[in-house]
């Protein structure tokens, strides 16, 4: 492994706001002396290439093309992006890498790849470009990238609702465009979806830029920041209520019933601009279920055993931000097996959500029954866990 010191920084700037995240990237080039950004429009995969840019803060530097891998456009970007970053590493030239994800583009990958290459880079920070006042209507939209032209592969059945989440609370900061259309309530959205998020102005001048600047070299941990996007140790947001924008935490110790969690499922998934969490199912009581959802459509997917399904002999191969998260849902009789669910909207009904999400578990008659007579339970979730 090469000196941290001789490494060069890299940048990932993301974001389905394309004008805040180009926004972005030109203050940074502005900013930091002998900063280049890199660039792969993805639209252009249909002709059979991605085609990259290099620029610097006063001119287009160098374009090239990049063929189609597997007819998957992201795949042509991971292909090329360690190799021309390497170049530049090796040139010496270079302060500071900004790489400018294409419009879908979600970062996490990206940075794993680039961390992955830690002899010649290393990933300096990762900014998600925020305009607020499209924040909730990007947040509401379910339909699919392919239909908005910005599908990253044939196969790719993303919706910009989701990828606009994932995108928004991978990163630790979030780069904040002063929008006249933005308001109170816009404001606050963004500070309830990701609590812990550093946001920084792009368009401050003084301060605020040199600030953008400092945070685009402070450091970026990728198996921190994977950490916090799994479901089982994800750092979720806190209950708030703020102009007119509330998040409401669900947390329960007790099983839901399939079949009526899953006949609520619709009206939960519309219950809010943003719900996620952890929960499970009275027949499936060994196994952690991811909620996700965004835009009104509901994302649930198995992602393995709970902790306190496995032989205590397992648990030394389990990463300790997995054993915290467990430690802290600990219940005497089952383990780290919980609800949590978190919504997150403006107008959001507390109250309505409750009632919903509560009359979805197991009833005293049923709970007392045991797991013997909770597995006979109509397998519900089935064909939508594609058992």
């Amino acid at each position: 492994m090469g000196d941290i010191d001789n490494r060069l920084p890299v940048a990932i700037v993301c974001g389905l706001h394309s004008d805040a995240r180009k926004a972005a990237v030109r203050r940074l080039l502005a900013t930091v002396p002998g900063s280049v950004a890199l660039h792969h429009d993805l639209s252009t995969a249909t002709g059979g290439t991605v085609v990259r840019t290099v620029r610097d803060a006063t001119e287009l530097v160098s374009t090239g093309e990049a063929p189609l891998v597997n007819d998957c456009a992201c795949c042509a970007l991971r292909e090329d992006l360690v190799p021309e970053l390497e170049r530049l590493a090796d040139g010496g030239l270079t302060r500071l890498a900004i790489v400018e994800l294409w419009d879908s583009v979600e970062p996490r990958a990206m940075a794993e790849v680039i961390a992955a290459h830690g002899e010649l880079l290393v990933v300096s920070s990762v900014l998600t470009a925020v305009d607020p006042a499209l924040l909730l209507p990007y947040l509401g939209n379910g339909d699919d990238l392919a239909a908005a032209g910005l599908a990253a592969a044939a196969s790719d059945q993303r919706t910009i609702a989701d990828t606009w989440a994932r995108q928004l609370e991978y990163a630790p900061v979030l780069a904040v465009v002063d929008s006249p259309l933005a308001d109170d309530e816009d404001r606050a959205l963004l500070a309830q979806l990701h609590p812990t998020a550093r946001q920084v102005r792009i368009d401050g001048e003084g301060a605020s830029a040199g600030e953008l600047a400092a945070v685009a070299l402070g450091g970026f941990d990728v198996d921190a920041a994977a950490a916090r996007q799994h479901p089982a140790c994800a750092l979720l947001p806190q209950e708030a209520d703020e102009c007119g924008v509330g998040t409401y935490v669900w947390h329960r110790a007790r099983p839901f019933h399939p079949e009526r969690l899953y006949q609520a499922l619709e009206d939960l998934a519309c219950a809010a601009a943003r719900s996620r969490g952890r929960f499970w199912l009275a027949d499936r009581p060994d196994t952690l279920l991811h909620w996700d959802a965004a835009g009104g459509a509901l994302c649930v997917e198995s992602v393995g055993p709970w902790l306190a399904a496995l032989p205590d002999a397992a648990w030394e191969s389990v990463p300790p931000p997995r054993r915290a998260a467990a430690a802290l849902d600990w219940h005497p009789l089952h383990g780290d097996r919980c609800q949590h669910l978190v919504f997150t909207s403006p107008g959001l009904d507390r109250e309505g959500i409750e009632q919903l999400l509560d009359s979805c578990l197991l009833t005293d008659a049923e709970y007392t029954a045991g797991r013997a007579a909770w597995k006979r339970l109509p397998p519900a979730f089935d064909n939508l866990l594609e058992v």
